[in-house]
């Protein structure tokens, strides 16, 4: 079962350019590199063992999944560079899904009619801001100009006709 830990718009690549990982100089459960950390754990679920990812300067894991038994079938599998290759790649992208969902649920977009037929699009952008969270609503020309900007309620529903109304006048600011 994986788990995945809040994360904001970081990206590991600028890490991953910083050079190989040397399997020298790692250990058997728990290796580093590419700007993660591999720690083979005791599975608490069950008998087994399972794989924690951490992403370099997080104290939480960012994905936890189940891993290898030993041929003795009592101790893990050591980690090697192809698994260890492979856990990097499946951490980043649980990590990239992670911030297209955030995004996904902090932003909205419309596209309503108004007075002549014409239609303007409309976003919505969350700010979730302990203290004052709250949204901006934007509209923008066919250019892709900001035509305005307004501040709104954190919990303003997004529709045709909700934008169609702000453009009109009728949604007071946050």
């Amino acid at each position: 079962m994986a788990t995945t830990h809040d994360a904001t718009d970081e990206t590991h690549d600028e890490v991953e350019q910083a050079g190989p990982v040397r399997p020298e100089d790692q250990d058997p459960k728990l290796w580093r590199g590419s700007g993660w950390t591999a720690r083979v754990i005791k599975n608490e679920d069950d008998d087994g063992w399972a794989v924690e990812m951490t992403c370099d300067g997080q104290s939480e894991p960012s994905l936890v999944g189940p891993w290898t038994m030993g041929r003795d079938k009592k101790n893990p599998k050591p980690l090697d560079a192809s698994a260890f290759a492979t856990l990097v790649k499946t951490a980043n992208e649980v990590l990239a899904r992670h911030v297209q969902q955030r995004r996904a649920q902090l932003h909205r977009s419309v596209t309503t009619p108004v007075e002549g037929g014409a239609r303007v699009r409309v976003d919505l952008d969350v700010v979730p801001d302990e203290d004052d969270p709250h949204a901006i609503l934007t509209e923008w020309d066919a250019a892709g100009e900001v035509v305005r900007r307004s501040r709104v309620a954190a919990n303003f529903k997004l529709t045709a006709e909700s934008a169609r109304r702000w453009l009109e006048g009728g949604v007071p600011e946050a």
